[in-house]
């Protein structure tokens, strides 16, 4: 694998950090700031608003900067967006420094998506991708257990330091690893870019997107909260369960790639969202067992992201056979999708725990992935069909 993988990891460990540091975080903010619980999970939502906004408008309008340079740009906007949220003197400026973030983390793994499987062979594409989001797993393992960590024992305007650091080591990363001379696709005019919304098969992809995470998101915003409320674990007992959670995030994206690879795209987010589903409802009936939860959370874990790879994989591909001039446009759209689904999954298991309590966020995120793995069937069989139609052409 080509060293500027190396620098897209690094980036989207710093990057992750920042995204998932705030689940742990909830409980801690809440109390500090004197705010409520879903108050404090708003921050998931407006943070994964920023992505989805980033992604795709930011995207097109900076298509034809050289890679490079707007990978350098984009960690320096999200270093500055994290030394905002250090010195935030309210909720307000913390929220919008949690927008301003976002802003960068949409472009990045939009661009991120197109210059790692360009940088390798079409059939190792899933693996090059999940070596990028790998990132996204190490800093679960080890990012987020330690930022909640420095936010439960220093306070969490510390841990937007911490993360802040991590935003100078990417930034200079990007700069000695990434070459001057990366592949850009070629720039589409703006209506070949507006295609990418309106096309119906990359709209289904970015509703499984949406719903795959977004039924995760329901839960595993308030997982903190649910492991020292309802499990009866200690707030210092958290940190490690959330490491234990990285741990198995990280094997689970790793294979899931290795699966997407092996057998494709849908065989392998088929098989992951019904196991999903499966282990978010046995979650359910474990959330208020001490240890059955956390064996539940940490089996979970090897599926809730384990999807990463194969849906961008899948994006990108489709996005190459009927949209070929905007296909960093449309990996931005699925990570807008991510991110929406992450909002909304956050949206709704706030209002769940507002109306419902804390323990039905887990069976109300298995309904939504169901969904999400309804569609991706149903996918599956329009791409069967459209090959089929295709042979029976050229025969």
């Amino acid at each position: 694998m080509p060293l500027a993988l190396l620098a897209l990891t690094i980036s989207a460990f710093a990057i992750g950090t920042t995204e998932f540091v705030i689940v742990g975080l909830v409980p801690t903010i809440a109390e500090q700031m004197g705010i409520s619980l879903p108050s404090a999970g708003l921050l998931v939502s407006i943070y994964a608003l920023g992505v989805a906004i980033g992604a795709p408008v930011l995207t097109a309008l900076t298509a034809k900067l050289p890679r490079k340079q707007l990978l350098i740009l984009l960690m320096a906007l999200f270093t500055a967006g994290n030394l905002l949220a250090w010195l935030a003197p309210g909720y307000n400026t913390l929220v919008a420094a949690r927008l301003l973030t976002g802003l960068a983390h949409g472009v990045f793994f939009s661009i991120g998506s197109t210059i790692a499987t360009g940088l390798v062979a079409r059939e190792k594409a899933a693996s090059a991708i999940a070596i990028m989001f790998g990132g996204l797993t190490v800093a679960l393992v080890t990012g987020v257990p330690l930022g909640t960590f420095i936010g439960q024992h220093f306070g969490w305007r510390e841990t937007f330091l911490a993360v802040a650091g991590l935003g100078v080591i990417a930034l200079i990363a990007s700069m000695l690893l990434i070459p001057k001379a990366i592949p850009m696709q070629p720039v589409a005019g703006l209506k070949a870019q507006l295609s990418v919304l309106t096309h119906p098969r990359l709209l289904m992809i970015y509703a499984i997107t949406a719903l795959g995470y977004g039924g995760v998101f329901t839960a595993f915003t308030f997982l903190a909260p649910m492991m020292q409320s309802l499990a009866g674990f200690s707030p210092s007992a958290v940190s490690f369960i959330l490491l234990g959670y990285g741990v198995a995030v990280a094997i689970g994206n790793i294979w899931g790639g290795k699966l997407a690879d092996k057998q494709g795209a849908i065989p392998a987010l088929t098989l992951i969202f019904a196991a999903l589903a499966v282990m978010l409802v046995i979650f359910q009936f474990t959330v208020s067992i001490h240890y059955a939860a956390l064996v539940t959370v940490l089996v979970m874990g090897i599926f809730a992201f384990g999807n990463v790879p194969g849906l961008q994989v899948y994006v990108v591909q489709k996005a190459g056979e009927y949209t070929p001039g905007a296909v960093d446009v449309a990996s931005g759209l699925n990570i807008a999708a991510f991110n929406v689904g992450i909002a909304l999954g956050s949206i709704v298991g706030g209002q769940t725990v507002e109306h419902y309590g804390l323990a039905s966020t887990p069976w109300i995120g298995a309904v939504i992935v169901a969904v999400a793995l309804i569609l991706t069937i149903i996918s599956g069989r329009l791409d069967n069909k459209n090959a089929s139609a295709a042979q029976w052409k050229q025969a």
